[in-house]
């Protein structure tokens, strides 16, 4: 048995490797985790092919199957922070171990339902395994070589954006070949590798920091996030002067501010705000959001602009499945882009990756403002807007680890992670209402404007540029205390 003594004035980054592996074992360690990342990411888009048709499958009211997309984000943006806390507490291996059998459990519940109900367990239990993401961040200081560390890093965090552009084209591919139960039976699958990968190949070492589980804290967070966010992502079809969104964003905020003000008097806070209120912390966060945002609006204004009919005369009009075929390549990039981005933090710091990954983001929105006229071009687009998200996104662990002590970095890097689910859903909303508020008629029915993606790619570009300069803004981290 192996008992580690923690020096808790050690950032996550400066503590030593809790075990030594050799190099083929490391790097088995890393790809099972960055397999596990893409897995768990992937169930963000796996239903978006058939979300047409999910009214009709399920047997159930356009709103209520609507569901079924939203009950996976809202898990996923409570669970990130969450189990990063966990993990600091129980051990990280368990808490990943716990994470691949929730994603199995939830991809088996909907392969094997046929009624709305279920689907949406299933679905739920699928988000709540997002967990894996950010823990899995936070244990590759602990097990990967220093020398491995930082391109482990990298392509860990980029995986959260991988698995979503991959799963785009993968699920329209298997929900064209096959019945819609397969794109679960293919996510159980995954999930069963990833259960097991985890359980044989990463190491069983002892990281945990007992404490007490701050369970109001849970709950307040819980309910402050699923209010505000749900009132975000639900504001364009419920108006957003109806009650109903009024309500959720306020209360939610409410909500939130009741929680923060009871976690600053909590000895043992599931979320230490004191942390997060570091300027280096704080400054990364709220770049997160903004290029979270920017990742978002890639991943919607794209593949629609793509299957916009050609009579449109700016439509290009590609099936759903071709679309995520050209847009494809993006998300491979965005994974090739992490060893690029861990030489840059070795060279020039993890700020500057950051702010360059930013900067190439908004890049790639200026050239899609200008090449709108063939799917090849969107393709040239989604590449480079994908290449800055794999450079900024490898960056943010980093710049968090280097800020916060070791005991403190599952729960930090899961922060981290619902700052970018937040610029994710906020970008859905916006974007759904440019797209929605300019509109042209079509044989009768409203599509989008021209002018309306136009608008979409200046406002993905700004937010890209100003994630940019608030990075820059980001000061080297002081020594955490003890």
């Amino acid at each position: 048995m192996m008992h580690i003594v923690t020096d808790t004035v050690k950032t996550a980054s400066e503590a030593e490797p809790l075990v030594d592996q050799p190099r083929s074992s490391a790097l088995l360690t890393i790809i099972v985790l960055c397999f596990g990342g893409m897995s768990v990411a992937l169930t963000q888009t796996l239903v978006i092919p058939i979300q047409i048709e999910l009214p009709g499958l399920l047997h159930a009211a356009p709103a209520d199957a609507a569901w079924v997309v939203t009950s996976t984000l809202l898990a996923a943006a409570v669970t990130m922070p969450i189990a990063g806390r966990l993990g600091d507490m129980f051990g990280k291996q368990r808490v990943l171990v716990v994470s691949a059998l929730l994603l199995l459990a939830g991809s088996l519940v909907c392969a094997l339902s046929g009624s709305l109900a279920p689907v949406l367990v299933g679905r739920t239990l699928q988000g709540l395994a997002m967990g894996f993401i950010p823990v899995g961040i936070s244990l590759m200081r602990e097990v990967v070589p220093p020398a491995m560390a930082t391109t482990a890093v990298a392509a860990m965090s980029a995986t959260l954006g991988v698995g979503g552009a991959i799963g785009l084209p993968l699920s329209a591919w298997i929900a064209d070949a096959f019945d819609w139960h397969g794109l679960f039976w293919v996510a159980s699958a995954f999930a069963l590798v990833v259960l097991l990968g985890v359980w044989l190949a990463v190491p069983h070492v002892h990281d945990e920091h007992p404490g007490r589980l701050d369970v109001v804290g849970g709950v307040g967070l819980a309910v402050g996030l699923v209010a505000t966010l749900l009132g975000v992502s639900k504001g364009n079809s419920w108006g957003w002067g109806s009650t109903e969104t009024i309500g959720c964003l306020v209360g939610g905020v409410v909500v939130l501010l009741v929680w923060g003000w009871y976690e600053l008097r909590q000895d043992e806070p599931l979320c230490d705000l004191r942390v997060t209120a570091r300027r280096p912390v704080l400054l990364t966060n709220l770049a997160a959001i903004l290029i979270g945002f920017g990742m978002m609006a890639q991943a919607i204004v794209l593949p629609q602009l793509l299957q916009m009919p050609d009579a449109t005369g700016y439509g290009l009009g590609q099936s759903l499945l071709a679309a995520g075929l050209w847009l494809a390549p993006g998300g491979l990039m965005m994974l090739a882009f992490a060893p690029v981005s861990a030489h840059i933090m070795r060279r020039y710091g993890a700020k500057y990756a950051l702010a360059l990954g930013a900067f190439v983001l908004g890049g790639g929105y200026l050239l899609s403002f200008f090449l709108m006229d063939a799917p090849w071009q969107i393709a040239v687009a989604g590449v480079v807007c994908s290449a800055g998200v794999g450079i900024g996104y490898a960056a943010m662990p980093t710049l968090i680890m280097d800020a916060v002590p070791m005991h403190e970095a599952g729960s930090a890097v899961g922060i981290n992670a619902l700052m970018r689910s937040v610029g994710t859903t906020v970008a859905s909303a916006v974007m759904a209402a440019i797209l929605t508020g300019q509109t042209t008629l079509l044989g009768g029915v409203e599509i989008p404007a021209e002018g309306a993606f136009r608008t979409c790619f200046m406002v993905a570009t700004v937010a890209a540029v100003v994630g940019a300069l608030v990075a820059l803004t980001i000061p080297r981290a002081e020594k955490a205390p003890a």
